[in-house]
Parts: C-alpha cells; structure tokens; sequence
C-alpha cells in the first residue's frame, strides 16, 4: 500500500514575526520484534520532525506508555503477546481525552485483524514491507488528521468480514438527508472532498459540512469508518 503524497513540512510563521520551527512529531513504536522497533526508529528519527519517544514490546506495555507520553502518532503492531493491537487500541482512545492516531502495522494485507482494529479506532495499516518514504509520508499523514487508508482497501476488507450474511439497516441509514447519503457514497469510492464538490456541482465547504454530518450520524471518528459503517450498516447494498 502507498501512502498518499504529503506535502513538505513548513515552519510555522506569524505575519510580522520571525520563523519559529515546529516541534517534531512525537512517536510510539510498539512491537514485540526488537529489530523491528530498531529499524523503524532509525528510519523515524532520520527526519528533523520526526522524533520517537517510547517503545512497547507488548500491548500490555503500550497502554500505560501511551497515556502517560501522549504522542501524536502511535505505530501498533496488530499482533503482540498479552494484549494484541487491536485491544490497545481500543482502551488507548477509550481512555484518553485526546487520543494519539494510531496506525496499525501488519504483516498481510488481507489480515482480518486489521479490519477488526479499524473498527477500533485506527486510522489506517501499514505493511511491515513498506518502504522508508511510505512509513515517513504515512506518519505525516496522519498526524495532520488524514486517513490512511484508502476506502478502496476497506471495501475490500469489508466485503470478507460481511460475505454470507447480507446485513441489516442500522438505524442511521433512515437518518442521513439525500445530499448525505450521495456524500458516503461517494466517499466509500475514494473521492477526495475537492473531488466530491466537483461531481455534486456545490462548493468544497458545503461538502465539508455534509462529511461532518455523515461522520456523526454514523457514529464514525473518521472517513476509513464511515466507510466501514456504510458496509456493515447496509447502507452500500442498498438499491438506490
């Protein structure tokens, strides 16, 4: 998987005041493989705004580090002794006011513990084979509140999780205005707000304010679960 381009970090600049540089990101790696945590720090820490401030080597670990170093950015192997990724997750933005976003990283594309940590709360996957730029680009990503993951990824996870058993209505789909339910639509195929403006013919904030509405009505921190939730609410098998 590739992460989508990000722009150069700039320094934060007042009209009429000097430069002054943004602090770096604050990262947790939290993996059982040393080497692993090893490699991604020197990665991480090869870049002036990027700075690792903590390792876990369980889930266990992880939780109580977390919260007590509040980073922006977690990177949670999905499969770690004790407490996997996908329950760290789960009590991380369970238990914190303001939550780090969490990427999980996985060995397999197609793993269903990825989709089950998505539902939890994570913004996005990464593969463990991915190369330095995608991990660099992937941290940045996120940290300015992006989705990782593309919905076409989660479609495919979701139409494994839901195969042979055709799913109910949820409550929210009665709930959502026409406009609303053209804007997850065209959400779950990956148009980007510009994008979804241009094809409904109205302007970028008003695009903005219908995502904010599909977002609450369906219970969703973000894009990736709007998504899920479109899925296994029974919102995308309508016929429309």
């Amino acid at each position: 998987m590739t992460a989508a381009p990000v722009p150069a970090t700039t320094p934060a600049t007042t009209p009429g005041t000097t430069s002054v540089p943004r602090p770096p990101l604050r990262i947790v790696l939290c993996d059982d493989e040393r080497m692993v945590r090893t490699a991604l720090r020197v990665i991480l820490e090869a870049e002036p705004d990027l700075e690792v401030v903590g390792e876990a080597a369980t889930g266990a670990e992880a939780v109580p580090l977390v919260r007590s170093l509040t980073p922006d950015v977690v990177l949670m192997d999905v499969r770690m002794p004790e407490i996997d990724g996908i329950r760290a997750t789960e009590q991380i933005l369970a238990t914190m006011a303001e939550p780090p976003r969490i990427v999980v990283v996985t060995t397999f594309e197609n793993d269903a513990y990825v989709y089950d940590a998505l539902r939890a709360g994570a913004v996005g996957f990464l593969l463990k084979r991915a190369d330095p730029d995608e991990l660099i680009g992937a941290v940045r990503l996120v940290a300015r509140g992006d989705s990782l993951l593309f919905p076409a990824a989660v479609r495919s996870l979701a139409a494994a999780h839901t195969a042979g058993a055709p799913p109910t209505d949820a409550p929210w789909v009665a709930r959502l205005t026409e406009r609303e339910a053209d804007v997850l639509r065209l959400m779950a195929t990956g148009l980007s707000n510009h994008e979804m403006s241009e094809r409904l013919g109205v302007g970028p904030q008003t695009v903005k304010t219908h995502v904010a509405a599909v977002l609450t009505k369906t219970g969703s921190r973000d894009r990736t679960q709007a998504v899920i939730a479109a899925y296994e609410g029974g919102f995308i098998m309508k016929k429309r």
